[in-house]
């Protein structure tokens, strides 16, 4: 039995029910295979055991109070993985379908993904099984409030800093902060998507949906190609979808689909990205309240947004939202290019049909990490106690998209996967964050 396969053996029987980190685990390591062959001091030093172990999980009760005067309890995570090259950064999601398993895949993944943008940060993740939807404004306050109260013994600005995800925008890390200052009286960059008043950066609010279109941007001009005048499908209606559909339309595309939970909405003449932003970021609702602004465009129920015949698939929803299937009709309406703007939106069988077919794949640790890189900038800014302009973040969040897929590019070519970005962004991002690891000894 190889050393990689021994590996996920061992964590298969110690993770039995956390299908989502297996997944993420199993897809990396078994690229890393000609890096551990050529690497045998890897084996000998058991870095992929270390690697794949957090080095601290926590789990918590998250107790609050609703409008009708019931306490609640929710259950609140924190995952530091790895801290080999930075402290660790990673959003915290509020959704039901939170668990440690959920947590810990989108840790893992965090790790590489933010050693592929170059900046000093290792991953974690966290969150809770809280359902922001519905809630008032005082009930999310309520549970910010008593989340932050535990979270706040174990970050710090040179040791976890925390950032948003599904679930948590403006108003989650405006009450989260006001509480960790609160208790700790420290005034310092402990989140990042915080609002401009209080050392936010601009271009945060952007930054996963644009550097998702830049690195795409990369890998098709490398293809010869471009997105000047093609066909994108997009699923998702939050941050990244909103703002992946905006960067695709200023560079000539016509996105003509969103979705939510619900269902999905095509609109033939392109998506009204200004609609959407008001049904969504201003008043709360459904994908489908965009047939009050456009009678012409159709809705439907379900899934099916994959069905839709495209040149390029930009998914921005949620974890295995694209099965086999889904690419297999992709990759039959003539679909050659993949970004995957959500984390992990692809299964493992999706993955392996478009490179079977040589779709050009931009996998989520490469083409998601916009938003942790300008979180990263964030903190800097907060370091120095300066404030950049839109221009200023904007052009270094491209320039940072144009390295990764560089990186990832060169890294696949290196180990003979030309073009197979999976394998070269997991290498890539591996290798920093293996050479920190060796050198630091075992800790």
């Amino acid at each position: 039995m190889s050393y990689i396969d021994k590996v996920l053996e061992e964590l298969i029987a110690k993770n039995p029910a956390q299908p989502e980190f297996i997944q993420a685990a199993t897809e990396v390591l078994n690229s890393l295979k000609p890096v551990i062959e050529r690497n045998p001091q890897f084996e000998k030093e058991s870095l992929l055991e270390r690697i794949v172990e957090p080095e601290r999980q926590l789990m918590f009760r998250v107790p609050w109070v609703d409008d009708n005067g019931k306490v609640q309890v929710n259950r609140g995570f924190r995952v530091q993985f790895n801290s080999a090259i930075g402290p660790y950064k990673g959003g915290l999601r509020l959704h039901p379908s939170v668990n440690l398993g959920i947590i810990k895949f989108l840790g893992f993944e965090q790790i590489f993904k933010n050693s592929l943008t170059g900046l000093p940060i290792g991953g974690g993740k966290g969150g809770s099984d809280f359902d922001p939807k519905g809630k008032s404004d005082r009930e999310i306050m309520a549970f910010c409030q008593s989340f932050m109260t535990e979270l706040c013994k174990y970050i710090g600005k040179d040791t976890d800093v925390p950032a948003g995800d599904i679930g948590v925008g403006g108003r989650e890390i405006g009450y989260l902060y006001g509480q960790y200052k609160r208790i700790t009286g420290l005034y310092e960059g402990v989140l990042t998507g915080k609002g401009l008043t209080y050392g936010g950066s601009l271009a945060r609010t952007q930054a996963t949906g644009y550097g998702l279109v830049y690195l795409v941007n990369a890998m098709l001009g490398a293809a010869g190609k471009s997105l000047k005048g093609q066909t994108v499908v997009i699923s998702g209606s939050g941050n990244v979808a909103i703002y992946a559909a905006e960067k695709a339309q200023q560079s000539g595309a016509k996105v003509v689909t969103m979705s939510d939970s619900n269902g999905w909405i095509y609109d033939a003449n392109g998506i009204d990205i200004a609609a959407v932003q008001e049904i969504k970021e201003v008043k709360r609702g459904r994908i489908k309240d965009y047939l009050n602004y456009h009678a012409d465009a159709k809705y439907t129920e379900g899934k099916g947004v994959w069905s839709v015949k495209c040149d390029v698939a930009l998914p921005c929803a949620t974890q295995n939202e694209l099965n086999l299937d889904d690419a297999k009709t992709l990759i039959a309406n003539g679909c050659y290019a993949v970004g995957e703007g959500a984390n992990m939106p692809s299964t493992l069988e999706a993955i392996d049909a478009f490179l079977d077919a040589k779709v050009l794949f931009a996998p989520a640790k490469a083409a998601n990490a916009g938003g942790v890189a300008t979180s990263a900038l964030e903190m800097s800014q907060n370091s120095m106690r300066l404030s950049w302009t839109f221009e200023e973040v904007d052009a270094k969040l491209k320039g940072i998209m144009e390295n990764i897929y560089a990186e990832m590019s060169e890294a696949a070519k290196e180990y003979g996967l030309e073009n197979n970005f999976v394998a070269g962004a997991n290498i890539a991002g591996f290798l920093k964050v293996a050479e920190a690891m060796m050198a630091q000894g075992i800790v």
